[in-house]
């Protein structure tokens, strides 16, 4: 049979052991091996694989050997308890054998799990799964988690209380991140939350979220924007002696006032141009760029997008003036047009 959508994301779960098998297929490999891992996990529990109740079979030997996986479905093990035969990376070549392990799967056997990649519809291997009355097929797709997903990540993770616009700025977060990374964000945070029993906030989602670019590019870019001129000098000094080029920070420069514009210039407001921002802003990075909107219009944004562009060819040019100089004179006119 043949699952997709929210129904796949209940029964990989919660599969049922009674069902003879599971094939997880896609074009990302490492999305297909996190669905795995959740199955495996729900049917043989935590102790399965130190208690040796899971196989596992290279597709590589199992072409070589075409009875290990029938072997390990019927093998009986030395504690009680569901048991997995699972093979890795299989493809259609391999279609005969599981077909014939299926047919031969009877209640009380190893659950039979496959993971393969792209496989189209006409795929030998997906009809050997699709057409089975006790076994089930899933494809794996780039499509981000939907909430009920989100929210079992954050029970597993004993996050039971989420504020409303953190879980919204997971949801955002989740869209952006690969799902191996969101994991390990969810994963953080129920770390930073052990033993704390209130709702998790935006600034707390902000606090383990992976961070694009380095702090002290992120506080030069808002001393520019909010027009504090007297603080610059000292943290452009402290850049450059962490190794950071004056085109890098250029580059993240523009493409900050490019999100400010962007922002600015939504016709629903500036606050629903800042929700739609890719990638999402989040907690007080979020709040602070409301605040600059305030000093920043869409034609004060343009001037300093041109100020910046014209900054960007002359450090890229073969001018011979000194690049930080160059920088360093842009980000005082920009301050100064943030103070008008």
């Amino acid at each position: 049979m043949k699952l997709s959508g929210a129904e796949a994301s209940r029964y990989i779960a919660r599969p049922d052991p009674r069902r003879a098998g599971l094939l997880l297929f896609g074009a990302d490999a490492m999305r297909v091996a996190l669905k795995r891992q959740e199955a495996i996990a729900a049917l043989i529990g935590p102790e399965g694989e130190a208690e040796m109740r899971l196989t596992r079979i290279p597709a590589a030997d199992l072409r070589k050997d075409g009875a290990l996986l029938i072997d390990a479905v019927k093998a009986q093990g030395f504690f009680p308890g569901p048991r997995v035969a699972f093979v890795e990376e299989a493809g259609d070549g391999l279609a005969p054998v599981i077909s014939a392990a299926l047919a031969e799967w009877r209640e009380g056997d190893a659950a039979i799990v496959v993971t393969a990649g792209q496989l189209n519809a006409r795929s030998a291997l997906r009809k050997a799964f699709e057409g089975h009355a006790s076994a089930y097929a899933v494809g794996i797709y780039d499509d981000p988690p939907g909430r009920e997903e989100i929210e079992a990540a954050l029970a597993k993770a004993g996050l039971a209380q989420v504020d409303r616009e953190a879980m919204t700025d997971l949801m955002a977060l989740a869209r952006t991140l690969d799902p191996g990374d969101f994991r390990q964000t969810v994963e953080k945070i129920g770390l930073y939350k052990h033993g704390d029993t209130t709702p998790l906030t935006v600034a707390e989602v902000a606090l383990s979220a992976p961070q694009s670019t380095e702090a002290g590019v992120d506080a030069v870019i808002d001393i520019v924007a909010e027009g504090r001129q007297q603080e610059l000098g000292p943290m452009l000094s402290r850049l450059e002696g962490q190794g950071v080029a004056p085109v890098t920070l250029c580059i993240m420069t523009l493409r900050h006032f490019r999100a400010l514009h962007s922002a600015g210039a939504d016709p629903a407001g500036p606050a629903q141009g800042l929700a739609r921002l890719r990638p999402p802003v989040f907690g007080p990075r979020r709040d602070r760029m409301q605040r600059q909107l305030r000093q920043w219009n869409v034609m004060k944004a343009e001037t300093a997008l041109g100020i910046l562009v014209e900054t960007d060819l002359q450090l890229r040019s073969s001018s011979r003036a000194p690049a930080r100089a160059v920088m360093e004179r842009s980000l005082i006119r920009l301050a100064m047009l943030a103070q008008r």
